[in-house]
């Protein structure tokens, strides 16, 4: 059994390298049972998640069959840590043989995560934002917004970033973070002028409310929304959805826990049907991804276990 902790997890993966792996996973399938989603009460503080994702590859799409690799995830997310000097994500992942059911490897999951975070935005992105986006607006400024504005400049002539977070000491330490990736970082002062002016918006917050509006939003803007994980959450507002084509990382996920697509569907603004495809459909083919420059499109990322077993592979194999 090897066990790989965040430095050696960092170490295996890079982008585009895993937008290419994720892309070849969705293409080829995977048994994902819908992950338990479990509250956890704490005296006196915001209410704790803990979550577990288990997968295993399969041997053919459509087969059933399992393939070479089953795994699962368990992650805590505590709201509060930031007060402790400490992540809100921590996780594990147990990779598996599907052949005998040993445990392979250990891995360090909240780098795992961070990681196949950004690949999955950026798999997205390649199909639905526009070829010569070059303007990136980051909302959130945590352990997945350095991943995300990486993975997305991996695959996209990402030139300039602008930072936007509720902390703005938050926001600047991103910003020194990005420094040796050569973009052109700032610290966004107004969230609605640095929307108009991007050509693709990542939001990673926990936010309860939209930041996003859809009056902001201008023609050809991509917005991939990665926060948000309970349907009570939400990052973007009616106005979004109603003006974007809809994507979505799963629709099992999707019509199960985010809330950026339940709460408009539970108030009659769209229906189901307005989620035109997810990552399956677009690595297959099955549907089309952006159909002009002036498009509008959105994607909502709630994670995918195909996306974990993807990554934890790639780093077992890489090993």
């Amino acid at each position: 059994m090897r066990f790989f902790d965040g430095a050696a997890v960092d170490a295996a993966l890079g982008y585009p390298q895993l937008v290419d792996v994720l892309q070849a996973a969705f293409r080829q399938g995977a048994l994902a049972p819908l992950r338990h989603h479990h509250a956890i009460a704490l005296d006196g503080r915001p209410e704790a998640t803990l979550l577990l994702m288990p997968a295993w590859e399969a041997k053919a799409p459509g087969s059933g069959l399992a393939g070479r690799y089953l795994g699962v995830k368990s992650v805590t997310v505590f709201p509060d840590n930031a007060a402790r000097g400490k992540p809100a994500v921590f996780g594990t992942y147990l990779l598996l043989s599907a052949e005998t059911g040993e445990t392979l490897a250990v891995m360090d999951a909240t780098r795992l995560t961070a990681w196949r975070t950004g690949a999955a935005s950026a798999l997205a992105s390649r199909f639905l934002s526009r070829p010569d986006s070059s303007r990136m607006l980051m909302v959130g400024a945590g352990a997945l917004a350095p991943q995300l504005v990486r993975a997305h400049a991996s695959v996209r002539p990402i030139r300039e970033v602008a930072l936007w977070n509720r902390s703005r000491d938050r926001a600047l330490e991103l910003a020194a973070a990005l420094a040796p990736t050569g973009l052109a970082v700032t610290v966004a002062e107004d969230l609605e002028t640095a929307a108009r002016r991007a050509d693709i918006i990542s939001t990673a917050t926990i936010s309860a409310e939209p930041l996003i509006l859809g009056d902001w939003l201008q023609p050809g803007t991509h917005v991939d929304c990665v926060g948000a994980y309970k349907p009570s959450m939400r990052e973007t507002d009616d106005a979004t959805v109603r003006k974007a084509r809809l994507y979505v990382d799963t629709r099992t996920g999707a019509f199960n826990e985010a809330g950026d697509i339940l709460q408009p569907i539970a108030a009659g603004v769209i229906g189901k049907e307005a989620i035109l495809g997810d990552l399956f459909d677009l690595c297959r083919g099955a549907v089309p991804g952006r159909g002009s420059a002036g498009e509008i499109t959105l994607f909502k990322s709630v994670g995918a276990a195909i996306e974990d077993l993807a990554a934890a592979i790639a780093v077992y194999e890489r090993a």
